[in-house]
Order: structure tokens, then C-alpha cells, then sequence
């Protein structure tokens, strides 16, 4: 019995034998290295493991099981313990690759689709529907008329600016042209047009028997109400006339648009008269205000020419003298012969009182004519101003201060006239000018008649209004879709 046990436990057993030459094979295998069936099976197992954690990624999260019990390992024999087999070398480790997502499910029409949807019908696409059937079904052909003017202004040149050379040519007032342009636009130009050729009625559409079906409640987007006030029809011009002002060139167009070519030509016609009507009122307005100057210049140089000349003649009528400087020569030559005269009369005298007694009648009759000498020429002086001084420069020194107002009463005269004679010659410069038009409206484009109808741009409103409805949806789309998403 116990020899039969010991010859079991001397025999190895088939686990152990197996066991050694699986070692044996792992020691041999690891001594030549890995070998590519372990590689392929590595990576078999990378795999498997992949394809797990991805299924476990997708299906719902359960309880965690309890972890078995593992049994305690039994000690292994001596000898198997003695042939232990080495440690096979682990794979070179792969970098992880990223985690791959799960694919997108499959999506579905849902509610807020169909109200997007519906959206686009509603905003987009039905008022963009409406619009082309009211554009080429409801609203009329409008005709166009154009008319091209430009202000000129001629500055003709006086007689003395054409003996120095000096010459002005005709040529476009910049501000003539600023003020026309504003009066286009202005309310008086439509009140007055309204007055005349009744802007309603031409720009409300005709119901007469043969158009009778053509009433303004059938295009209330292109036409003007029958009952408008001055203020609706000035918004309603803006709209119906087009003025484009060329302020390099001072060219100025008006396009007329109505829904008659007739109509359309006679607003333009009646436009143009009213703003050549305006230019030549600016122009005589200008003539009566340079005529108006001129003229008051004129009658001040008048004014002040007849009080130099009154004071003048007052002058001559107090001292009774018509030229001083001419009665100045006349009494200094009489004074000078009176002064000779006794001169000579003194040396007579002289002789004859050596020669002759006092007795003797010719030295009385000297002596007289003597004294009448002295007397005549005293009554000179006195004429002079002097007062019989014994100073001749005292005598002189009152018809010096005659002499002296005289001359200043004449250099005023001669100023007045001089100043007289200019404001003549402007003022006639002014009348000839005035009796010319020196500005005046030029057409270089008379009213035209149109043909066909331009007008309205049905296409290109149909695609601007299609393409604002569109912007302005998706504008609301995104951010209703943007608060949705911070939501």
C-alpha cells in the first residue's frame, strides 16, 4: 500500500507533464520572441475589447454585479512549483485611439420644422404672390415726360469797360440755379400747378364711362386719393417728379411721371413756364433794385448840387459880387492907377511950390486934385474892406476872407456837379441794363411725350420686396433659433 503510493507520487502526473512542455514551448518561444500568430491574436483582442466598451457606451447603464468569489488557490506541488515557467514579455503598448463617437440618429419632421415652414409660406411667400399679381395685375402704366433747363446770365459790359478791355461773357449763375432747384420742391410751385391743371385729378386714376372700371380704390399703392389735402399731394410729388440737380454743370432734368403721356407732358410743360416765370422775376427784381439805388443816388447828387448852387448865388447876392477874383483884379488895377495919379500929382505939386507963390491959382487947383485923388482912393479901399487902414495888408484882409468863402463855395459846387454827373451815368447804365433780360432759362431738353410705359418697375419691385420679405425672415429665424440654443 505504501510502496503503490509512493510509485504514484514518483510518477508525474499528465497536468504536470503538459504543464512543463507548455513551459518548456513558452521558454523556447520567448527565448526566440514573439511570434506574428501572437501579434495577429493581440490584436484580435484590441479589437474585441474595442467593439465592447462601444456596445457598452450605447447600451443603458445597469448594476454593477458583485464580484464573485474567487476559490483559494491550492499550493502547487514542489515540483511544479520548482518548474515554474519564466514571464512571456508583454506587447509593446499602441498609442489609444480617440474615442469613436456614436453615430447620429435618424431625424424626423417635427413640430417646430412645420412651423418654420409654415412661416416662410405665410411671410415670404404668399406677400411676395400678392405683390406680383397687385404689380401686374392691379396697378396701371405710368407714362414719363423729361425736361432739361439750365439758368444763364449774361453780364454786358459798359462803354467804359470795353475801352479798357475789360469783357464778361455769358455763363451759369450757380445761386440762380439753387434757388430754382428749391422751388421745384417748394409748395408754392404744386399749390400754383393745382390751381391751373389740377394735380388731383390728373394723378387720380380716370372714371369716365370708357375706364369706369378704372377707380383709385382699385390701386391705392400708386395712385393718389381724390379728396388729398395740399400736404398729401406735396408727398405724392415727391413720388410722381424727379429732379436731379448737376451742381458741376448747373444742369437741372425733371422726370414727370402720370398715368397719361399727355398728362405727363403738360405737368412738364407748365413746370418749365413756371420756373422761366420765376428766373425772370429774380431777374427783375435785381433790375428794379440796382435801378432803385441808382435813382436814389441820383437824386441825392441832385439834392446836394442845388444847395451848393443856392448858397453860392445867396453868396454873390449879399456881397452883390458875381466873381471876387475878377472885382480883386479890377480894384487892385484902380487902386494901382489912383496910386500912380497921386504919385504924379505929388511931384506937380512940388514943382509948383518952388517955381510958383502960394497964390498962384495952379498950385490951389493941384492941391485939389490932390486931395480928390486921396478921397477916391480911400473910398477903394473901403470898397475892399479895408476901412480906409493905413495897413495895406489890413486893407486887403477883408476881401482875402470874401475871396477865401468864395473859392470854398465853388469847390462844393464843382464837387456836387462832378458827383451829379456820376450818378447820372450809373443811373443810365442801370435803365439800359434794365431794359434788357440779363437772366433767363435755357432749355437744352423741351418737354418730351412718351411712347410706352416705364413705368412702375414691376420686376425689379417684385424682386426687392421678395428679397427684403426673405432677409428680414430668416433674420427672425436665426434668433429665435439662437435663444433656443442658449436655452
Amino acid at each position: 500500500m505504501s510502496s503503490a503510493s509512493n510509485s504514484d507520487a514518483a510518477a508525474p502526473k499528465p497536468s504536470e507533464t503538459v504543464q512543463g512542455s507548455a513551459a518548456k514551448a513558452a521558454n523556447s518561444t520567448d527565448q526566440e520572441g514573439p511570434s506574428k500568430a501572437d501579434q495577429r491574436k493581440a490584436a484580435r483582442q484590441k479589437a474585441a475589447r474595442e467593439e465592447r466598451a462601444a456596445q457598452a457606451a450605447k447600451a443603458p447603464p445597469k448594476a454593477q454585479a458583485q464580484p464573485k468569489a474567487q476559490p483559494k488557490p491550492q499550493p502547487k506541488p514542489k515540483a511544479q512549483q520548482q518548474a515554474k515557467p519564466k514571464p512571456k514579455p508583454q506587447p509593446k503598448a499602441q498609442p489609444p485611439k480617440a474615442a469613436v463617437r456614436p453615430p447620429v440618429r435618424r431625424s424626423f419632421f417635427r413640430l417646430r420644422h412645420f412651423i418654420v415652414t409654415l412661416s416662410f409660406l405665410l411671410f415670404v411667400v404668399a406677400p411676395s404672390v400678392v405683390s406680383g399679381v397687385y404689380l401686374w395685375t392691379v396697378a396701371f402704366d405710368q407714362y414719363a415726360s423729361s425736361v432739361g433747363f439750365s439758368v444763364r446770365r449774361e453780364d454786358s459790359s459798359s462803354p467804359t469797360d470795353v475801352l479798357v478791355g475789360l469783357t464778361n461773357f455769358s455763363g451759369s449763375s450757380s445761386t440762380d440755379t439753387d434757388i430754382l432747384f428749391e422751388y421745384l420742391r417748394s409748395q408754392k410751385l404744386v399749390s400754383e400747378l393745382e390751381d391751373e391743371i389740377d394735380l388731383t385729378e390728373i394723378w387720380s386714376l380716370p372714371t369716365d364711362e370708357e375706364t369706369l372700371w378704372r377707380i383709385p380704390s382699385q390701386d391705392p399703392v400708386f395712385a393718389l386719393t381724390p379728396n388729398a389735402s395740399i400736404e398729401d399731394i406735396m408727398v405724392y410729388w415727391g413720388r410722381m417728379v424727379n429732379v436731379s440737380y448737376a451742381a458741376g454743370t448747373g444742369l437741372i432734368e425733371v422726370e414727370v411721371r402720370a398715368f397719361e403721356a399727355d398728362d405727363a407732358t403738360l405737368i412738364a410743360e407748365r413746370l418749365f413756364e413756371k420756373s422761366s416765370g420765376m428766373i425772370n422775376q429774380l431777374s427783375a427784381v435785381a433790375r428794379e433794385d440796382s435801378i432803385r439805388y441808382t435813382a436814389r443816388e441820383l437824386g441825392e447828387a441832385e439834392d446836394r448840387l442845388r444847395t451848393a448852387r443856392s448858397t453860392l448865388t445867396l453868396f454873390r447876392n449879399e456881397n452883390q459880387i458875381i466873381d471876387p477874383e475878377l472885382d480883386l483884379q479890377s480894384q487892385t488895377s484902380l487902386l494901382a492907377s489912383l496910386q500912380q495919379q497921386k504919385a504924379e500929382s505929388l511931384i506937380a505939386l512940388d514943382m509948383l511950390s518952388r517955381m510958383a507963390s502960394e497964390a498962384d491959382p495952379r498950385l490951389v487947383q493941384e492941391r485939389s486934385r490932390l486931395e480928390v485923388i486921396e478921397e477916391r482912393i480911400i473910398q477903394e479901399r473901403r470898397k475892399l474892406g479895408g476901412a480906409g487902414s493905413a495897413d495895406p495888408d489890413d486893407d486887403l484882409g477883408g476881401f482875402a476872407n470874401l475871396i477865401g468863402e468864395y473859392e470854398t463855395l465853388v469847390v462844393d459846387r464843382e464837387f456836387a456837379q462832378e458827383a451829379y454827373i456820376s450818378a447820372r451815368a450809373a443811373h443810365d447804365s442801370a435803365l439800359s441794363e434794365a431794359s434788357r433780360q440779363s437772366r433767363y432759362l435755357a432749355a437744352y431738353l423741351e418737354p418730351t411725350r412718351a411712347q410706352s410705359a416705364v413705368y412702375p418697375e414691376r420686376l425689379i419691385l417684385q424682386v426687392v420686396f421678395t428679397l427684403f420679405l426673405f432677409l428680414l425672415w430668416s433674420l427672425v429665424a436665426l434668433v429665435y433659433y439662437s435663444v433656443k440654443d442658449r436655452r
